[in-house]
Formats: structure tokens, C-alpha cells, sequence
């Protein structure tokens, strides 16, 4: 019988997502080892289509450390948005309000990039490699796992790094098998499509109107994205082609919308959460697993990029010099974005979607909200900066 097989490196990391890669990216150029595992395919992580709006110094991190040479050349900038409510448009002028833009860039070619880059290194991925436990005795840290064939698998490593979503084996290490946090859940979701079809416009567009929400994103100059707020529970076969374009038409009307062969369909539940505790030990949390929030601010991928940028700061420190102070202080130092992307999120969330008990009331003073913004430089320069992202110290990783 095969006995269980072992493997010894510097940092575990648990999770092929934008942020295990690019913290094994940021510390391979520090000269320190990692092994990144993934229960999933190379295949499947690098095709399954996801959002994809890089904040300003997201994109300038892919592209300064060698991450990503195509992120510029490939992605799409956008200098603003457009907020549409009582059938009229009205632009946040990013450039003009913040001297910042951002760029649309789909989180799967994210991913392909980063994997391209660490396989040129030379460094380890394991991929349908799925983690079982994390184990921390104080000596050391110890990744369970089966292996591609389903056999054991254990890593040991001076530090663990769960980067492995929503669905995190690693946070029990952190925060117990409770996992006790800060949770909402929102009345709401988003039914999404991919269709085949150039842009409807020339940047997103977020509508509020009496049906309900609406986004008009892209994915590629032939592939868009659209999404319209819908019932949690919502059988996303359940509506034909002609419904959805009606649903959608209706939300941002009088915009003309572009139609095209839908390929793609699935509906996106709504939750915010902030784990009880991002480290303990030789264990540390980032991007899902610590965190999620709804999609509307476009803060999910870019949050985790800044989660990593404290940890490699930290784990740079502890590997060259034993020093632990930088990893004793990543959680205070990251909660501190943490919960600013979790208000934005929720602001433009509760701006935006009308829920199932909103009074004629709630839905006056929500265009009253609106106007409020549209109508303000201070607003719109809130709104243009939070989305934008507030700034990454980087000078010491680049």
C-alpha cells in the first residue's frame, strides 16, 4: 500500500486564485521557496470567466514585478463609470475627480498570466491537489492533502497561507472549527450572462430603475457581460433569451442595448463577510477565505491583491530576519481596507438594488441618494476614489 508522500518548503500556500499566485510571485523574487496547491484543474482555473475590473495599482503591481505583460496591452482603461437612475446617465469622471483609472481586465487571463510566470521560474504548482487540514504545532506548519492520483500528501513549511476562498479548508486553523465571523446576507442576487456581441457602451454602466439593478460590463471586444438583480432562488434556465433582453432593456431604458447569442447563465448570490480572526501562528488568511463582499464595487480580486502586499511584506521579514513583528500586525493592518471595502460595497449595493420591502418612501429617498452624489464633486470624487482604490504601499515590493 502507497505510503503518504511529503514535500518541505518555506511557505505553503493553499489556493491558485489571484491571490496564492501572486504572493508565491512576490516572494519568489524575495528568494523565498513556496508550494502553491489547488484542487482544481490548470485548465478550469484558467477558463472559467470571471469579473475583472483591476484597480490602478493592481495594475500596476502585475505589470512592475513581471506578473503580467499583457494586463496593459490586452486590458481595457477606463477613466469612469456611468450611473444611470430616473432614465438619464450621468458619468464619475475618474481621471478628472482622482488622476486614477481603472482597467478591465478578466480575472481568468489574471490567472493564466500568474501561472505562466510562476511555471517560468521554475516554482511548484500542484494542481487537483486538494487540502484536507491545516495543522500548526508551533515548530512548524503542516498542509494534509491528496494528491492528483488520491494519494496523501503532507507539506510541512515554516508558514501556511490559506488563499483558498469561500470555501476554506485553512481558516479553521485561524479561527477554529467555528469559524465565527461577520456575516450579511443580502434579499437579492445577481442573474449574470456572457453573450456574444460587441460593447453596448463605451464603460460600465450601473443602472437603478423601478424593475430593479442592472450592470452593463464587457468582457472582450466580442464577449459581454450583463447582469440584472434578480431573486436568490431564480432557476437561471428558467427565463428565455427574449426575457433576459427584455428584463435588461427595460432597466436601462432609453440606452440601446446590442444583443447577441447568450452562452453563459448563472445566478450570484449576494454575502458580506469578514473572518473572526485573518492569523494565528504560523497560519495566515487572505483574499475569500478572510473575506468577501458583494460584487457592485468591484472590490473582490482587487482586495485580495492588497491583503497579499501586507503578507509578503510580513513573510519577507520573517524568512530574512525571524522578525515577526510585520506578521503580528497583518491583521490590524489589512482591517483597516477591510472594512472600508466592505462599507463601499454595501453603499453602492444598498444605492442601487431595490429590496423586497422597500416603501415608496425608500425608493424616493434612494434617487434622492443618487442625485446627491451625481450632483456633488465631493460625491463623485468619494465614489471615483473608492473604486479607483485607495492607495498600495508597493515602493518596497517593486
Amino acid at each position: 500500500m502507497p505510503g503518504v508522500s511529503s514535500a518541505r518548503t518555506q511557505v505553503a500556500i493553499v489556493g491558485a486564485g489571484p491571490a496564492g499566485l501572486m504572493l508565491s510571485h512576490l516572494l519568489g523574487a524575495a528568494g523565498i521557496e513556496s508550494i502553491v496547491i489547488d484542487k482544481r484543474t490548470r485548465e478550469a482555473i484558467q477558463t472559467t470567466v470571471r469579473a475583472g475590473i483591476l484597480e490602478a495599482d493592481t495594475v500596476r503591481l502585475l505589470s512592475q514585478t513581471g506578473a503580467s505583460s499583457r494586463v496593459l496591452s490586452d486590458g481595457q482603461r477606463h477613466d469612469g463609470i456611468e450611473l444611470r437612475f430616473a432614465g438619464t446617465g450621468h458619468r464619475i469622471d475618474f481621471m478628472a475627480l482622482t488622476g486614477r483609472s481603472v482597467w478591465l481586465y478578466p480575472q481568468h487571463e489574471v490567472l493564466r498570466d500568474l501561472i505562466a510566470a510562476r511555471l517560468a521560474d521554475g516554482q511548484e504548482l500542484r494542481f487537483e491537489t486538494e487540502a484536507v487540514r491545516v495543522e500548526d504545532d508551533g515548530a512548524v506548519a503542516r498542509v494534509l492533502a491528496t494528491d492528483a492520483d488520491g494519494e496523501p500528501l503532507t507539506i510541512t513549511a515554516d508558514f501556511v497561507v490559506g488563499a483558498d476562498g469561500s470555501r476554506s479548508v485553512a481558516r479553521r486553523a485561524v479561527t477554529g472549527p467555528a469559524g465565527e465571523g461577520y456575516f450579511r446576507e443580502y434579499p437579492f442576487a445577481w442573474f449574470g450572462i456572457l453573450c456574444e456581441a460587441p460593447a453596448s457602451a463605451p464603460e460600465l454602466i450601473y443602472s437603478n430603475s423601478p424593475e430593479g439593478f442592472a450592470l452593463i460590463s464587457q468582457r472582450s471586444a466580442t464577449v459581454q457581460r450583463m447582469y440584472l438583480q434578480c431573486d436568490p432562488d431564480l432557476d437561471p434556465q428558467s427565463w428565455s433569451e427574449e426575457q433576459i433582453w427584455e428584463a435588461l432593456e427595460a432597466r436601462v431604458a432609453p440606452h440601446p442595448l446590442i444583443r447577441g447569442p447568450i452562452f453563459q447563465r448563472d445566478v450570484l448570490r449576494f454575502r458580506s463577510y469578514v473572518a473572526s480572526s485573518l492569523s494565528s501562528g504560523r497560519v495566515a488568511l487572505v483574499g475569500d477565505c478572510a473575506h468577501t463582499v458583494p460584487p457592485t464595487g468591484a472590490k473582490g480580486m482587487n482586495l485580495a491583491i492588497a491583503d497579499v502586499v501586507v503578507l509578503a511584506r510580513a513573510l519577507r521579514a520573517l524568512m530574512r530576519k525571524r522578525d515577526r513583528s510585520l506578521i503580528e500586525s497583518y491583521e490590524p493592518d489589512v482591517l483597516e481596507r477591510v472594512w472600508k471595502a466592505q462599507h463601499f460595497s454595501w453603499w453602492m449595493t444598498q444605492m442601487l438594488h431595490l429590496t423586497p420591502e422597500a416603501s415608496e418612501f425608500d425608493r424616493r429617498r434612494q434617487l434622492g441618494e443618487l442625485q446627491s452624489v451625481v450632483s456633488s464633486e465631493a460625491g463623485r470624487r468619494y465614489l471615483a476614489e473608492a473604486y479607483t482604490g485607495w492607495p498600495l504601499d508597493l515602493e518596497s515590493l517593486l
